[in-house]
């Protein structure tokens, strides 16, 4: 990947957390106290840390979306991050398209900008990877799109040929003949 490619994600990062700075949010947000009682309740009452990537992402999603400044999604990017961790991004950008699956080979994954790469670089001890996918270069694939290659004018252009060849084979086997018309209207009952 390219440098900027991370400065990117750096920058995504440094807006987001001057904007909660700016507004006296904290970095940092408390663990929710624990109540058996209430069905509603976390079930990952640990602290968050919202200078994170996934954190920023979806706190600008979200903003992105009801037109709001970040400070008024931060409590509701705590809850997908807290609940879903890095793969509710991809629950969220699915949600904010009214349910539709979002397939990533035409619109740019929001948490690693369609590179198709974990932009955080975690290594194979970070995430786990078995003893003999621990190579150097081995890279690990982006927990919302699942790698997939944002490309838009290939895929289209792809797309578009296989219609194509659909259609013309359609249109071929809907040619009539001499006979067809008369057999069809002899199925209804109607002389030919």
């Amino acid at each position: 990947m390219s440098s900027t490619a991370f400065d990117q994600f750096a920058h995504r990062i440094t807006f987001v957390t001057a904007q909660l700075t700016d507004r006296g949010i904290p970095l940092t947000a408390p663990a929710p106290a624990a109540d058996p009682t209430d069905p509603w309740t976390s079930s990952r009452p640990l602290p968050l840390d919202r200078s994170t990537l996934a954190w920023c992402t979806a706190a600008q999603m979200l903003a992105d979306h009801h037109h709001t400044g970040i400070d008024r999604q931060v409590l509701s990017a705590d809850a997908l991050l807290r609940e879903l961790g890095v793969r509710g991004l991809a629950q969220l950008h699915s949600d904010l398209r009214n349910g539709a699956p979002v397939d990533h080979r035409y619109t740019r994954c929001p948490y690693c900008s369609g590179i198709g790469e974990d932009p955080t670089q975690p290594t194979c001890e970070d995430i786990g990877c078995p003893p003999e996918y621990q190579f150097a270069g081995h890279d690990h694939i982006c927990p919302v799109c699942r790698g997939d290659d944002y490309q838009p004018q290939w895929f289209a252009e792809e797309h578009m040929q296989k219609l194509e060849d659909l259609l013309a084979g359609a249109v071929e086997d809907e040619r009539p003949t001499r006979s067809r018309p008369g057999t069809w209207l002899r199925r209804r009952g109607l002389r030919p």
